[in-house]
């Protein structure tokens, strides 16, 4: 799950566990992700029977250009191939990005890292790919001479996890937030699904995770009401039928998550939760979200818009 955030985060940026800040590092824990995924896929085909179906799940980067210049295009190409390809080329395609070997070769010895037999086994065949997303992905070059703009939505720390982009500047989408200071921006959802189902249009995808912290409390009558997050699953699910019907082979969709829960670094601050988790007394409280969305899956059907 996830593993942009293990690599990127964990080595680049530093926000997470083990909390180094080594661009070299961040590249090699990539690959030996990659390389222990596929021999995980090994392991558990050898041992399950067939009808067992195995994945893994990528925080994909819907990445967009700010403008139409070619500098920006120049920079989402960068973010694309280090954010999200880095992952997808060996895993999908069996090898890694040729412009993604020339953006990091000052970094990293590709030759000497990538082992005879790593991309066979990097690439063994999945069932499914698990795909999760909060909010686009908005960059920029940047310019010269002027602090670089890092709302990249990854947390505050003085490195980069963009390995060999530090010259990308990175932007809101918009000014609808949530608590985590994610735009709100449904659309990227359908992009990133159909766009996805374009380029590996026999690989069956799922929503694996989608969802949005907000600031929820009890009120006085013992209810958690959060029409913010109705608006953001009900978007969002509309994403998902729209891109179904433009031929995206999803299988399905989770949202995230069932509890508040503790979030990587963030701990017990945010609250993702269609039930709310009272900490002290450990009380769960379904909220309003939740009731809409029992309702959803009761009649499979998504009501209109309030």
């Amino acid at each position: 799950n996830e593993p942009w955030c293990s690599a990127f985060l964990g080595y680049g940026s530093g926000v997470h566990a083990p909390g180094r800040t080594d661009p070299a590092a961040t590249l090699r824990a990539a690959h030996h992700l990659n390389l222990a995924h596929g021999q995980a896929v090994g392991a558990l085909r050898s041992v399950l029977p067939a009808s067992a179906q195995t994945s893994l799940t990528l925080n994909l980067h819907q990445v967009r250009p700010l403008t139409d210049s070619a500098a920006d295009a120049e920079a989402a190409r960068r973010i694309d191939a280090v954010g999200n390809r880095i992952f997808t080329g060996p895993i999908l395609d069996g090898a890694y990005p040729e412009d993604l070997l020339a953006d990091t070769a000052h970094l990293v010895d590709w030759d000497q890292l990538v082992h005879d037999g790593d991309l066979a086994e990097i690439s063994r065949p999945i069932d499914v790919l698990g795909v999760n997303y909060y909010s686009p992905t908005v960059v920029s070059q940047a310019i010269e001479g002027t602090a670089t703009t890092k709302n990249d939505g990854h947390g505050a720390s003085d490195h980069s996890p963009w390995t060999g982009s530090d010259d990308v500047a990175f932007h809101l989408a918009n000014d609808d937030l949530t608590a985590m200071n994610w735009a709100i921006d449904a659309d990227g959802l359908h992009t990133l699904l159909t766009g996805l189902a374009a380029s590996h249009p026999q690989l069956p995808l799922m929503v694996t995770e989608n969802g949005a912290a907000f600031d929820d409390y009890v009120s006085p009558e013992g209810r958690v009401n959060d029409p913010q997050r109705i608006a953001y699953l009900h978007a969002h699910l509309d994403a998902v039928r729209r891109a179904v019907a433009d031929g995206a082979d999803v299988r399905g969709y989770f949202l995230w998550s069932l509890l508040d829960n503790f979030e990587w670094s963030y701990g017990y601050s945010k609250r993702f939760g269609a039930v709310y988790v009272d900490y002290s007394t450990q009380r769960r409280i379904p909220k309003a979200s939740a009731h809409w969305y029992a309702e959803v899956i009761r009649n499979n059907v998504l009501p209109n818009a309030r």
